[in-house]
């Protein structure tokens, strides 16, 4: 009977830190996309130039790599919002190029941006829902990812717009999955620190949502 009650009371507890790491990750996740949107509403503001794809990726890895450094210590939340502070900065000169080059570039921009709000949220709700585990596309969503990002760089390198289209299209296959994979991960204690939980969740919805604007500005067609 008692190793029946501490069964009991370990699942409970289980249930209870998981519920944690959920709350902590969407609140995280929430503020930082605000504060990635208010950068990036700076930089559009001052019409900053885009740092280019070196200063994008050395930014990019090297404050993800402190985040994941410090995942477990308060100042992995600093990184949290410097990393996603960093990437809306990016994302501004891109926002005022969609406006400049596209008579429709504001709705294109929130077409993309409720696109990936739909997706993001039904995505979250059918793994919360249904609690199926999506931990087997692992090495799927590794390998992918991989492929894509280096498909990206030669499609940038060689200037190939076919390329370049394929590789927005895998990244919103890979990204979906990678939030049903994520959210998985949570539900089923795979992932315990809401920190490197809330920076794949980020990473994922920046990647869709311009992956999507892409698309979308390839068949709106420029001015």
């Amino acid at each position: 009977m008692n190793q029946f009650n501490r069964s009991i009371t370990r699942s409970e507890e289980s249930i209870l830190a998981t519920n944690k790491v959920l709350k902590n990750t969407y609140i995280l996740l929430s503020m930082t996309l605000l504060f990635s949107a208010a950068t990036a509403g700076l930089s559009m503001s001052l019409n900053w130039p885009h740092p280019g794809m070196i200063m994008t990726l050395v930014g990019y890895f090297g404050l993800f790599f402190l985040t994941t450094k410090f995942a477990n210590s308060s100042l992995g939340i600093l990184f949290v919002f410097a990393l996603t502070g960093f990437m809306g900065i990016t994302l501004g000169p891109i926002l005022n190029m969609y406006l400049q080059a596209y008579s429709n570039g504001h709705e294109l921009i929130m077409t993309a941006l409720g696109g990936t709000g739909v997706i993001f949220l039904s995505l979250s709700a059918y793994a919360l829902t249904t609690k199926k585990d999506f931990s087997f596309m692992a090495g799927f969503l590794m390998c992918g990812i991989l492929v894509a990002f280096l498909a990206g760089i030669g499609a940038i390198v060689f200037s190939m717009p076919a390329l370049s289209l394929g590789v927005s299209a895998m990244f919103i296959m890979l990204m979906s999955g990678m939030i049903l994979y994520q959210t998985s991960a949570i539900i089923h204690g795979g992932e315990t620190n809401y920190i490197l939980a809330t920076v794949t969740l980020y990473v994922s919805i920046f990647n869709l949502f311009t992956s999507l604007l892409h698309i979308l500005g390839a068949m709106s067609g420029r001015n």
